[in-house]
């Protein structure tokens, strides 16, 4: 007999954190349908006034073109596209809640359906919920 040590049989493990595993969820997402929007023109997104350079009112309205301005989509897997839109667009969401956080009574009966819809954009345009586990 010989007591020479055994050792067991090797096992793959899969390991879920491991870089090769981020690397194919990210393949995945970069074929999204959201790709369309690349294709075509730049898309340009006229500037507006900050919201608390306007007087108090005028600043409802300005606020709601604020909130449609944000529904626009942009193709962020190109990360060289629409740079300044792109971040004129987060400069705007930035001050959307800035206003949200510091204004009483912004958020009215009127304002509502156009935070459910610029919601509804973020979630529904980019097939987010696909890639939910």
């Amino acid at each position: 007999m010989s007591s020479a040590p055994t050792t067991p049989p090797s096992v793959d493990k899969v390991d879920g954190f491991s870089r090769k595993s981020v690397r194919k969820a990210r393949q995945k997402r970069s074929q999204s349908s959201s790709q369309f929007r690349s294709q075509g023109k730049p898309i340009e997104l006229t500037p507006l006034p900050l919201l608390k350079d306007v007087p108090s009112s005028e600043q409802p309205e300005l606020f709601l073109k604020k909130l449609q301005q944000c529904c626009v989509i942009f193709d962020f897997m190109d990360t060289l596209s629409d740079l300044k839109m792109k971040e004129y667009k987060r400069s705007t969401l930035n001050e959307l809640v800035d206003y949200i956080t510091i204004s009483r009574g912004c958020l009215t009966e009127q304002t509502y359906p156009e935070v459910v819809r610029m919601v509804s954009f973020f979630f529904f345009a980019g097939d987010t919920f696909k890639h939910l586990p």
